[in-house]
C-alpha cells in the first residue's frame, strides 16, 4: 500500500526542518571561524593539538586505571588464589566487588571537585595515590587485607573516569566527540588488554626477593602508574574556559575560539555558579537514568569479561595459564578496531542509537557461541564478538549521553550518575560468574544476555522519545534542554 500524499508532504517537511537545523549549526560554526580568523589549516592544527594533549593523555592514564582495577584475573592464575586461600569460597568475588562500593559512592562529588581544583591536580594526584595502593596490594598477606586495599583503590579511582568523560565533553562539538571518546577508551582498553601478556612476563619474576609472580604484577604495575601520574601532571589540560595555567598548550585566542564553537554548537560553555539544588535537579530528568542504565548493562558484560575471561580460558576452554594470559589480548584488539570504525561512522552521519544497537547485536551473537558451542576454538571466536561489541558500546554510550544533554552542572551530574551505574555494573559483573557454576557458567551467560537485550529496549524507547520531541521543537511548540539559565535556542536530540 502506498502512503498518502499528505503523509509524504509531512515527511518531506520534517526532513527539511531537520536539514535546516543542521545547516544552521554548521553555518554558525563557520561564522565562529571567520570571527576569530581561523583558517581550515589552523582549525586542523588546533584540534590535533588538543587531541594529542587531551585525548591521548587521559587515554594513557585510563589505561593504567583499567589495568589496575581489572588485573585480579591475571593475578589469580599467577598464584594469588592459592596464596590467599581463595579456592572453594567466594573470597575472590568479594575482593572483586568491594572495589565498586566506594567507587560508586565517591563519584558524584568528583565532577564538582574537578571543576573547583582543575583536572591537572585532581586526576594526577588520585592516579599517583592509587599507584601506591597497587604496590601495597603486592604485599597483602591474606584476602581481608587485599579486600581492604581494593576498597581504598575504589575511593581513589572513583573520580577518574567521570571527570575524564566530563572534561572531554567540554572541548569538542557534539559530532566531534564520538571519535574522541572511542580513542580515549580504545587506548586504555587495548593497551590494558595487552597487560595480560605483560603480566605473563612479570610472572616469571616469581621467587625474586621471596615474592610470588602475582605480587610482582601488582608492584610493577603500581610503579608504572606512579610514573604516568607524574607525567600526567605536566601533560593534562584544564577546561577550555578555565583561567588556570596549562603547561605549553594553547594561547588565549585559540582557547576563546574553542569556547565560541562549543557555545555555537550546543550553547552551554559558560559555567553558572554551583548550586546543590540545581545540580541535583538534573536527577529529575528520566533520560539521565536511561543513559545510566545503558551503561550498567554494558559494563556488566565488560567487567565480567575483564575479571573472569582468564579463568574461563583456562577452566572452561582448557588453555594453559601462559596461553590464557596471551589469548586475552586479541579480542580487545578487534574491539579497538570496531569501536573506532563505528564511532567514525557515527560522527560522520550524526548517529548514536544505531551504533549502540549494532554493537549490542555483536554481543547477542557472541555470547551464545562463547557459552554453548562444543568446540573450544569456536567458543573463543564468540569471545571476539562479545568483547568487541561490549567494549565498543562504552564510548558509544558515552557519546550518546553527551550529545543529548545540555548545561554544565547537568553534564557533571550526568557524568557522575552514568559512571556510577557503570560501577554497579562492575559489581554485577564480578558476581555473575560464580565458582559453583564452573565450568559452564550458564547463569552468568544468561545474565549478560538479559542486560544486553535490555539495552536494545532502552535505546529503542529513547529513539522514539527523541523523534517526538524533535518534531515538536521543529513545529515551534517547545524548546529542548532548557534546564539552565542562558540556554541557546535550537537544540535537537541525536538519535
Amino acid at each position: 500500500m502506498s502512503s498518502s500524499p499528505t503523509n509524504e508532504k509531512s515527511m518531506d517537511a520534517e526532513a527539511y526542518r531537520e536539514e535546516k537545523v543542521e545547516t544552521q549549526v554548521e553555518t554558525t560554526l563557520e561564522n565562529v571561524d571567520e570571527q576569530y580568523n581561523i583558517t581550515p589549516q589552523e582549525k586542523k592544527r588546533i584540534i590535533r593539538h588538543v587531541d594529542r594533549r587531551l585525548v591521548l593523555t587521559v587515554g594513557v592514564m585510563y589505561c593504567v586505571s583499567l589495568m589496575d582495577r581489572t588485573n585480579l584475573g591475571a593475578a589469580s592464575i599467577a598464584g594469588m588464589k592459592a596464596d590467599l586461600n581463595l579456592v572453594g569460597n567466594n573470597h575472590y568475588s568479594i575482593i572483586s566487588l568491594v572495589f565498586f562500593v566506594t567507587y560508586i559512592v565517591f563519584q558524584p562529588p568528583s565532577t564538582v571537585l574537578v571543576r573547583k581544583i582543575g583536572p591537572r591536580l585532581h586526576l594526577s594526584l588520585i592516579t599517583f595515590l592509587w599507584g601506591g595502593v597497587m604496590i601495597a596490594m603486592g604485599f597483602s598477606g591474606n584476602w581481608k587485607v587485599m579486600a581492604g586495599m581494593r576498597v581504598l583503590l575504589g575511593v581513589l579511582e572513583a573520580g577518574f573516569f567521570p571527570s575524564c568523560v566530563y572534561l572531554l565533553s567540554t572541548w569538542y562539538t557534539r559530532y566531534e566527540l564520538g571519535v574522541r571518546n572511542s580513542i580515549f577508551y580504545m587506548v586504555g582498553c587495548v593497551a590494558s588488554a595487552f597487560a595480560g601478556i605483560m603480566a605473563y612476563g612479570i610472572m616469571q619474576m616469581a621467587g625474586i626477593a621471596g615474592l610470588n609472580g602475582w605480587q610482582w604484577i601488582f608492584i610493577i604495575e603500581g610503579l608504572i602508574t606512579i610514573v604516568i601520574a607524574v607525567a600526567g601532571y605536566w601533560l593534562l589540560v584544564d577546561f577550555p574556559d578555565s583561567k588556570r595555567a596549562t603547561w605549553a598548550f594553547l594561547g588565549d585566542h585559540d582557547r576563546q575560539w574553542i569556547c565560541a564553537r562549543v557555545q555555537a554548537d550546543r550553547g552551554d560553555v559558560k559555567t553558572p555558579p554551583f548550586q546543590l539544588s540545581q545540580y541535583l535537579k538534573a536527577g529529575l530528568d528520566i533520560k539521565i537514568w536511561a543513559y545510566a542504565m545503558i551503561f550498567f548493562n554494558t559494563t556488566t558484560v565488560t567487567y565480567a569479561l575483564a575479571y573472569f575471561l582468564p579463568l574461563i580460558l583456562t577452566g572452561n576452554m582448557g588453555f594453559s595459564v601462559g596461553a590464557a594470559q596471551c589469548l586475552v589480548a586479541p579480542p580487545y584488539a578487534l574491539a579497538g578496531i570496531v569501536m573506532y570504525g563505528t564511532s567514525k561512522f557515527g560522527d560522520k552521519y550524526k548517529l548514536r542509537g544505531p551504533i549502540i544497537i549494532f554493537n549490542t547485536m555483536l554481543v547477542l551473537i557472541g555470547l551464545p557461541i562463547m557459552g554453548f558451542h562444543s568446540n573450544a576454538a569456536v567458543r573463543y571466536f564468540g569471545v571476539f564478538l562479545t568483547t568487541a561489541g561490549a567494549n565498543s558500546n562504552v564510548p558509544a554510550a558515552m557519546s550518546y549521553q553527551a550529545n543529548n544533554i545540555r548545561g554544565q552542572w547537568k553534564r557533571a551530574f550526568c557524568s557522575a550518575t552514568f559512571v556510577a551505574f557503570g560501577g554497579i555494573g562492575g559489581i554485577a559483573g564480578s558476581l555473575v560468574f560464580r565458582d559453583e557454576d564452573f565450568p559452564g557458567y550458564k547463569p552468568g551467560l544468561y545474565a549478560c544476555i538479559t542486560t544486553t537485550l535490555l539495552t536494545l529496549i532502552i535505546v529503542g524507547a529513547l529513539t522514539f522519545h527523541f523523534w517526538r520531541l524533535n518534531r515538536a521543537a521543529d513545529r515551534g511548540e517547545r524548546e529542548l534542554e532548557t534546564d539552565e539559565d542562558g540556554y541557546q535556542p535550537g537544540f535537537r536530540y541525536t538519535y
